[in-house]
């Protein structure tokens, strides 16, 4: 649900940023939140549409900060055995900025997308 909220949210506003991506990370995030939420604590979803890009935000609980979003890391090889944290090598390596903060009722964590390069029309082979 948190996939299409974003997807619908970036079209109809049409905004820069890669949606694809925007999904991604969103669904990432979200999973983090879920495995790591009471189950009766609401995930609160926030979308900000920036004049280069956009702003994602996940909402959770828990207070407690998430793994390391500032790297760098040894990521190049992670382990293909290990089942878990490669959500936050997806969210360092493909976002323009990540973090997270304390709220008044758990935390936030965060992901910035830059806007999409402007497609620049193809002129035709040079005479």
């Amino acid at each position: 649900m948190a996939r299409a909220l974003v997807r619908t949210a970036l079209t109809e506003a049409d905004a820069p940023a890669d949606r694809d991506t925007a999904e991604l990370l969103t669904a990432e995030l979200v999973a983090n939140a879920v495995e790591h939420t009471r189950t009766c604590a609401p995930i609160e979803l926030v979308v900000e549409l920036l004049a280069d890009g956009c702003q994602v935000e996940v909402h959770d609980g828990d207070p407690r900060p998430p793994g390391d979003l500032t790297g760098p890391h040894d990521d190049a090889h992670p382990d293909p055995w290990q089942e878990h944290g490669r959500g936050l090598l997806l969210l360092r390596a493909l976002s323009s900025g990540c973090g997270h903060r304390r709220t008044e009722r758990g935390k936030a964590v965060w992901f910035t997308l830059p806007a999409r390069p402007a497609a620049v029309p193809s002129r035709g082979p040079a005479v």
